[in-house]
């Protein structure tokens, strides 16, 4: 087990959150549960007294020959990073940062992942375990060596994405792996339609890519691995080097593609993977594919049914990052189905029952 360094900012608040979620729960009031407040514009608005736990944070644990850490949900993802880097190591899903203030519990709240996803897996793919707050302001934790069951239920991974609306995160476990040893990325002019090609035929190989991306006419591919592997492909693949900047700045949202026009939406399209170009009505320089293709950003001002309907035609989904411009839609997320539509709200009555934590995040209903 790895010696840490105590800082000032770390604090344990849980007893103070629970004494919080107990006082909701019995007045039955709306909770607002934030920290850096720095993924806002993810979902939908909440109205409720806000649950700030941005000051329940430090690392708990980490253990670097066992490859897991116990972090605070409250802790800032540059500090978290910063003291896995120490041991050269790192956290497999490459969690977007969207400013200094952004923590771990945001990211594995809202699910999000960077372009390492498709080769490495999602961020829910590596929690281990959590201890999260229920309805009762109870302190429970799920997997790891200890697990209790909520009405027959593991929280642990669906904590990934449900935005607050089923707990209160207070700390999370989760694996880590080693940094790569070798790292190149690398540009190649192509066509998408070629770009697309490509990217179908390197992914039937056992090669060292760890992220792809194609916008305006220019692949770019990132190699991590062993010295030898990464050499070699890249001295296969060709083109120009790329800093590894564009990579941060992609899953950051920091890239120049991001700045959008008046009266433009953000859109992020999930597809399949191999999904060909859709008939869209957007010019090509305003989407950017990334994930090889499977996570597509498009800037637009058609409507969200117009966009839904293509992807829901080629088996994805489209959710909406710029509510405030949502081209007529209803939710920032797709609408689901009946079937799946009463798997959430019995979920969420059996660990809400009183609609306290974040109401309205995800869907209107629930």
């Amino acid at each position: 087990m790895t010696e840490l360094a105590i800082h000032a900012a770390d604090r344990d608040i849980a007893n103070e959150l629970c004494e919080q979620v107990r006082s909701a729960y019995h007045d039955r009031t709306p909770l607002r549960i934030v920290a850096g407040n720095t993924r806002a514009f993810y979902g939908r608005p909440v109205e409720g007294t806000e649950l700030n736990v941005a000051a329940h944070s430090g690392i708990v644990s980490y253990d670097p020959i066992e490859l897991v850490v116990t972090v605070r949900a409250g802790t800032r993802l540059s500090a978290l990073n910063a003291a896995l880097a120490e041991k050269h190591q790192m956290l497999p899903f490459e969690p977007p940062i969207f400013g200094d203030a952004s923590t771990i519990g945001g990211a594995v709240a809202t699910g999000m992942s960077g372009p390492r996803r498709p080769w490495a897996g999602a961020a829910r793919d590596f929690v281990l375990g959590t201890r999260v707050i229920t309805q009762e302001g109870k302190l429970l934790r799920f997997g790891g060596e200890v697990m209790k069951n909520v009405a027959g239920y593991d929280l642990s991974r669906m904590m990934a994405g449900a935005q607050g609306t089923l707990g209160v995160l207070a700390d999370i476990s989760f694996k880590v792996l080693p940094i790569p040893t070798a790292s190149h990325s690398l540009r190649l002019e192509m066509s998408l339609q070629d770009a697309l090609a490509k990217l179908s035929e390197l992914g039937r190989q056992p090669l060292p890519i760890t992220a792809a991306a194609w916008h305006a006419g220019e692949l770019f591919i990132r190699l991590e691995g062993g010295e030898s592997s990464v050499k070699a492909t890249k001295e296969r693949l060709g083109g120009e080097e790329l800093s590894a900047d564009f990579w941060q700045q992609l899953r950051d949202q920091q890239h120049g593609f991001f700045s959008l026009n008046e009266g433009q939406a953000l859109w992020r399209l999930s597809l399949p993977p191999h999904t060909p170009a859709l008939e869209l009505a957007v010019d090509e320089s305003d989407i950017f594919y990334d994930w090889g293709g499977s996570q597509r950003w498009v800037k637009t001002a058609l409507l969200a049914d117009t966009l839904r309907d293509e992807c829901q035609k080629a088996g994805g989904h489209a959710t909406c990052y710029t509510p405030h411009a949502q081209g007529g839609a209803e939710s920032p997320f797709t609408p689901l189905n009946a079937v799946v539509e009463k798997y959430h709200r019995n979920l969420k009555a059996e660990l809400d029952a009183h609609g306290i934590f974040n109401p309205g995040r995800l869907y209107a209903a629930f």
